[in-house]
């Protein structure tokens, strides 16, 4: 073998051990990859949401935290995005969130066929390393399983959570 091509060969093992070690020792696992045979997402949730405020960072997700999880699109459920999410509250083994975006949804014009809005500003938060401001979509309620939550993000203040959860329909606290 030629040096050039023993060299090639040498980096591509280095490359590959190096990936190795970092998939490894990474201490946040990636989402699980989703293609159209995984099994389908629980669905969202439809009917009244009982919301709670039980915040407690102890590495299980709990109401009035947001974490990062799999938000399967509305138009395509078999795809979807790793996002923050605040959780609302549960539905039997499921947890119900609300999905954050760090998009500005409430200065473009509504075009939506029910009134009210549809978007909360939230600000800025350790959620997202970036620290964008961020909104909360109030009406889509996600059923999420619990094993699927990638981590914690942050706790909710209790005030804006209550704020939240006021201006959801269909919303009891």
């Amino acid at each position: 073998m030629t040096t050039a091509r023993w060299t090639r060969r040498l980096g591509a093992l280095v490359q590959r051990a190096l990936r190795a070690t970092r998939t490894t020792s990474r201490r946040e696992p990636t989402p699980p990859r989703r293609d159209r045979t995984a099994a389908r997402p629980p669905g969202d949730f439809v009917g009244t949401v009982r919301t709670s405020y039980a915040p407690r960072l102890d590495g299980d997700a709990d109401p009035g935290e947001i974490v990062w999880t799999w938000v399967p699109f509305e138009e395509d459920p078999s795809r979807g995005k790793d996002r923050p999410v605040l959780v609302i509250g549960r539905d039997g083994p499921w947890l119900l969130g609300l999905m954050l975006s760090s998009k500005d949804h409430t200065a473009t014009p509504r075009r939506e066929p029910h009134p009210g809005p549809r978007w909360i500003d939230i600000g800025a938060g350790a959620w997202d390393a970036r620290r964008r401001p961020s909104e909360v979509r109030l009406d889509r309620v996600l059923r999420i399983d619990p094993q699927a939550v990638r981590r914690e993000g942050a706790i909710m203040d209790r005030a804006q959570f209550d704020l939240i959860a006021r201006s959801r329909p269909g919303s009891r606290s």
